[in-house]
């Protein structure tokens, strides 16, 4: 369970709370949540997404449900530094999709008494560690990961299943390129792809060929 921390006005730090877990996990809405109850509270809040997540919006971050709210789009983590150096709370969405400086920026800002929440995969479809995620987890005072359904099981599901064909890393996409999967469903769904790659000859093929006289 997270616990919102309270201010403490003697210790001039800040801190970072990352929200992670799979596709359609819920990741963006609970980020959007906390943002604006910083913002209900007369905070100066400023949320950063990367510039090539355009899937909903150019500007906004949107959450699956259709929540949103107005964001700032940067190419590199080295813009939010600038950009965000007066705010109270900095609000960071796929974080997954940034360079690894956004770990040094993220704590640079929370060494100047900022609170910083990051939403992001913490694996990617392949089942491994994201990006920079891993690190920004190792350093953040709270982490909370998220579950979606699994489409298959019915179980919480952690893992973002791909469907389509696509090897590259970075992908964007919804319901037709992703699925959550459960541990178990997962692994079964990516054993039926490995079988399907296997080259299967038929045994009266061999047999054939082997009948033929050497030319």
């Amino acid at each position: 369970m997270f616990l919102e921390n309270t201010v403490n006005h003697k210790e001039q730090f800040g801190w970072i709370e990352v929200i992670c877990g799979s596709m359609f996990s819920g990741k963006t809405e609970e980020l959007i949540r906390r943002l604006k109850r910083a913002q209900f509270a007369k905070q100066k809040v400023e949320i950063f997404k990367p510039a090539i997540d355009v899937r909903y919006d150019d500007e906004m971050v949107v959450s699956h449900d259709a929540n949103e709210i107005r964001s700032t789009p940067v190419p590199a983590a080295a813009n939010i530094r600038i950009l965000a150096d007066t705010c109270d709370v900095v609000g960071i969405d796929e974080a997954q999709f940034f360079d690894d400086e956004i770990v040094s920026v993220c704590n640079d800002l929370a060494n100047k008494g900022i609170r910083v929440i990051v939403a992001g995969l913490d694996m990617d479809f392949k089942g491994n560690p994201f990006g920079p995620m891993p690190a920004l987890m190792a350093t953040a005072e709270y982490v909370t990961k998220v579950h979606a359904v699994c489409t298959r099981t019915g179980n919480l599901a952690q893992f973002s299943f791909r469907k389509s064909k696509k090897d590259d890393l970075v992908l964007l996409g919804e319901t037709d390129e992703y699925e959550p999967l459960s541990r178990a469903a997962y692994y079964k769904a990516s054993l039926r792809e490995k079988v399907k790659e296997i080259e299967v000859t038929d045994p009266k093929e061999l047999s054939k060929n082997s009948e033929k006289p050497n030319e």
